[in-house]
């Protein structure tokens, strides 16, 4: 039996109806995914996106009040919910499932129809798929050159919308293999401040849906697709073995659940980046300089090269850079929205410039997301901290509370009313089926 194949026949073994707190969790996490994009759709880098004219349709585009076809709306909300930095990461896999997997199966349910318990269980199993496929392939898809979000989240959305579309055994290894073809988004981004990357997730959410069309058209796929060095995992991470890993990771779906571990974000920027900025708000004053140790395996998307992070040539540039987002905690307090627009601050980077790092071997990443600083102060004194994990996932999980907090945040960003806020934060959370269509009133207030 292939990984492939093994991989489905734990998909249609889960259970009908999720555990009551996988379902709370993975309300959360839609919630969470809504209101970024929400947000983003009003002050990001990709709000022009957002406002394009376009043919209408049945699926929402967030924070537009308007709807668009199935394929366009993936695409638009995938890049509006990446756009920020500031969507959900599963640490252990590198994967940031909602931003693929919530436009993937909201565009499914409104065009081909599905209760918000449905999509809530796709979108719960979605998470499950493609944890196991980062899991499979420990930040092997990074070192290769590849966001794993993109490369992985094409074959995890696929599943999670064939579930929707109620798929048999044949057609959920076919749709699993033809999204394959789809896996892509590279790194290169990083070398030039580009926006691109927050298009790949939008890219890999309308590959899922494509390959579920072109499945149910009658296109098939190969159910080795995993195996060899051709294969999935040989071709994106370089790692072939990882076929096996697959299969036995695949073995506890359904009694072993990763979702509660997706780490929610507090600040707009890569999430490798929070621990650090944690460890320097604790110091009790600013420091002249600082060392980091970053971790081995970080350093290619925050660190290298460090003299373009330490200048970045626009702000929103900024938020893969450990220099200067730190230097932001130091100069103005916090890390927020605002930081990453406009022109690079030079107080900030006269800050940036003083900052310097060191490769941490055995830092336990990626199982962990970890920070040490060393701080160095003007009468001469130093100080070093560390933090052992990132807050918002599995060891340092946020509350119900704190989550709608966010919602509600991003949503006034946007200019949305706070009782609409309020009452679309109700009908994901407090409805025994998630109300779906609310989404479309998450608009600028008038």
């Amino acid at each position: 039996m292939t990984a492939a194949e093994h991989l489905v026949d734990g998909v249609l073994g889960l259970p009908k109806v999720l555990p009551a707190e996988i379902d709370r969790i993975a309300r959360l996490h839609l919630l969470d995914a809504v209101g970024v994009g929400v947000a983003a759709a009003a002050r990001g880098p990709a709000r022009t996106l957002a406002a394009a004219p376009r043919a209408t349709g049945p699926c929402t585009v967030l924070g537009t009040g308007t709807g668009t076809g199935p394929l366009e709306a993936a695409l638009v909300n995938g890049t509006l919910i990446h756009s920020l930095e500031y969507d959900d990461t599963h640490t252990g896999s590198v994967m940031h499932g909602s931003s693929v997997l919530a436009p993937a199966v909201l565009a499914a349910a409104e065009n081909h129809g599905g209760t918000g318990s449905e999509v809530i269980r796709s979108f719960a199993m979605g998470w499950e798929i493609l944890i196991r496929l980062g899991l499979a392939a420990p930040s092997g898809f990074q070192r290769a050159g590849f966001q794993g979000t993109s490369a992985a989240g094409p074959l995890a959305g696929a599943l999670a919308v064939g579930l929707l579309h109620r798929f048999d055994r044949a057609q959920l290894i076919d749709v699993v293999a033809v999204a394959a073809s789809f896996s892509a988004g590279n790194f290169t981004f990083l070398s030039r401040g580009a926006t691109s990357k927050a298009a790949q997730a939008g890219a890999g959410a309308q590959a899922a849906l494509s390959a579920v069309d072109l499945v149910e058209g009658g296109i098939t796929g190969a159910a080795d697709v995993f195996e060899g060095d051709r294969g999935f995992f040989g071709l994106y991470a370089r790692d072939p073995a990882a076929a096996d890993r697959l299969r036995i990771l695949s073995d506890d779906l359904g009694s072993r659940w990763h979702l509660p571990e997706a780490a929610f974000k507090g600040l707009p920027c890569c999430h490798f980046l929070h621990p650090f900025v944690e460890a320097v708000a604790t110091l009790d004053r600013a420091p002249e300089r600082i060392l980091c140790r970053v971790p081995v395996g970080q350093e290619q998307i925050i660190a290298v090269p460090w003299s373009r992070k330490q200048r970045p040539l626009r702000a929103d540039e900024a938020r893969w850079s450990l220099p200067y987002v730190l230097a932001l905690q130091v100069v103005r307090g916090g890390v927020t929205l605002d930081d990453f627009a406009g022109e690079p601050d030079p107080a900030v980077l006269a800050m940036a410039a003083r900052i310097a790092w060191e490769p941490w071997q055995g830092s336990g990443y990626p199982a962990v997301f970890p920070a040490t600083v060393e701080a160095e102060f003007a009468d001469g004194s130093s100080r070093t901290v560390r933090i052992d994990d990132v807050d918002g996932g599995a060891r340092r999980p946020w509350g119900t509370s704190r989550v709608i907090g966010k919602f509600r945040d991003n949503c006034a960003r946007a200019g949305v009313a706070p009782g609409v806020a309020d009452e679309v934060a109700r009908a994901l959370l407090e409805t025994p089926s998630p109300e779906i269509s609310a989404l479309r009133s998450l608009v600028h207030a008038v």
